[in-house]
């Protein structure tokens, strides 16, 4: 019986530590928008980047790769998710910056290129026809 107790308290202990806060949350996401809409017209071009807000953890990141196709992340920053810090496009609009931590992110395909990050921005889904863009998850 002793032995019993023993096991039982080790397994509580393990699962009583709370949930893990190390990855940016699963929320619904159904983004869809023209892509003629002046909001977008970033998106013409390679290299272009977007921020929506009101949607994901704390908003979007749409971009257009360098060979014409189209990624989108959570603006929520990957290191810390939990202070919910939203990305913000930097000025070569390659990267992405949490302004919380200093870390930065590749656009091309979500990755940290500046510590302390370690893990990549959340990613979605883009379907694009001729004229409209929805990114989902």
């Amino acid at each position: 019986m002793r032995k019993l107790a023993i096991i039982l308290l080790v397994v509580i202990s393990c699962f009583s530590c709370g949930k893990s806060t190390d990855n940016v949350p699963s929320v619904p996401v159904n983004f869809q928008a023209a892509l003629g809409t002046p909001a977008l017209s970033p998106l013409n071009v390679s290299g272009g980047a977007v921020a929506i807000n009101g949607y994901g953890v704390a908003g979007l990141i749409i971009y257009r790769k360098v060979n014409g196709t189209y990624a989108a992340y959570d603006r929520c920053s990957s290191y810390q998710p939990e202070k919910k810090c939203a990305v913000t496009i930097d000025n070569t609009g390659f990267t992405v910056t949490d302004p919380c931590s200093g870390s930065k992110f590749s656009l091309e395909d979500g990755t940290p290129v500046k510590a302390p990050a370690t893990k990549a921005l959340r990613s979605y889904r883009v379907a694009v026809t001729q004229f409209e863009i929805q990114v989902t998850n």
